[in-house]
């Protein structure tokens, strides 16, 4: 996997949902996190950041926070690289919006799905469920919607089709300098890697449990492997500062995408952290589990606080058996830690 310097590299178009979806979280259900020591100054803040991520072990998790103001940046294996799963979306969506922004598609432009188009997984009814309703017809916005807001990878797939293919998003990122962030696949080939299917290949119709969990295993050590969808924590902090420093899209549209990732509030990840007042716009990424463990625990964010001092924040975790109201706990105490660093 080609890497990144930690050093050299971590250096509106609003519009309402069209979709009949609202999406509501009560803070109150977010676990309750420990005391974790104030992190008051950027050196504070790095022991913090190494404390958090022993905590984390013999799964490793991956920080890369940037200071949006400055250059100050701070890291935990930055430059290693972790399974993406569906935080590639947003990059996904940047590559679709930079198109619109050159005038080559547009948001009413419809595109036409087919039951062979639909792929699981979404953090809420979405896209993949209409289109098992029997709907075929969408446009590239409710798209947009339906694969950063809702993480819904019917979507996120139909989005590389109007690109031309995974290509494009690879292009586009390296166009802008992001070299650590690899968006070769989609969706629904992730999930036959996760499944060990080779092209073709179904799940046995009457495969055993045994069976099952044997395949889910391999799977799950293929995923791992496969580059296909894997990047770095410090590649993925500075799409995120080149995004909020207006280098990737159009004004109108860089909006649009943070308000896109701030209305992703399933997961409660990072989100559980940040402290009243702040902005805060997400994008998540989740692998299945097996035998109690999963491949990939992510998310990345853009924090703004009360007095409008900005953080980039990409934490990734791999291969971790860590319970999830732990696993919770632990990223809201990394973005906790990251605001009481302002102080």
């Amino acid at each position: 996997m080609p890497g990144m310097s930690l050093s050299a590299k971590m250096s509106a178009r609003l519009f309402s949902f069209p979709l009949a979806m609202v999406l509501t979280v009560l803070a109150a259900a977010a676990p309750h996190a420990a005391p974790v020591a104030a992190a008051s100054t950027p050196d504070a803040l790095q022991s913090t950041l190494n404390t958090l991520a022993r905590r984390a072990k013999p799964a490793q998790l991956g920080i890369a926070v940037l200071d949006l103001a400055g250059a100050k940046s701070w890291g935990v294996d930055a430059d290693a690289s972790f399974v993406l799963m569906s935080v590639f979306k947003a990059p996904v969506s940047a590559a679709v919006l930079a198109q619109i922004d050159a005038g080559r598609l547009t948001f009413d432009r419809s595109v036409t799905l087919t039951q062979a188009d639909l792929v699981e997984g979404s953090a809420v009814p979405s896209i993949g469920d209409q289109l098992a309703a029997g709907r075929t017809v969408f446009t590239v916005r409710e798209l947009l919607v339906g694969a950063v807001s809702q993480s819904d990878s019917t979507a996120v797939d139909a989005l590389i089709k109007v690109l031309g293919g995974p290509q494009a998003v690879g292009a586009y990122l390296r166009g802008h300098g992001i070299t650590g962030l690899h968006v070769e696949t989609g969706e629904g080939e992730i999930g036959r890697v996760a499944d060990h299917l080779r092209p073709g290949e179904t799940i046995p119709a009457h495969e055993t449990a045994a069976q099952t969990l044997r395949r889910k295993k391999l799977g799950y050590a293929d995923l791992l492997a496969d580059p296909r969808n894997h990047g770095t924590p410090a590649a993925a902090a500075d799409f995120l500062r080149k995004l909020a420093a207006g280098e990737l899209l159009s004004p109108p549209s860089t909006r649009l995408l943070i308000d896109l990732m701030r209305r992703q509030t399933i997961p409660f990840r990072l989100r559980g952290g940040i402290p009243a007042g702040a902005d805060f716009a997400d994008k998540s990424g989740t692998s299945g589990t097996v035998a109690g463990k999963n491949a990939a625990w992510n998310d990345i964010a853009i924090m703004t606080l009360a007095d409008g001092r900005r953080y980039a924040m990409a934490v990734f975790l791999k291969d971790t058996a860590m319970p999830k109201p732990q696993r919770d706990v632990l990223f809201a105490d990394i973005a906790r830690a990251v605001a009481a660093s302002a102080r």
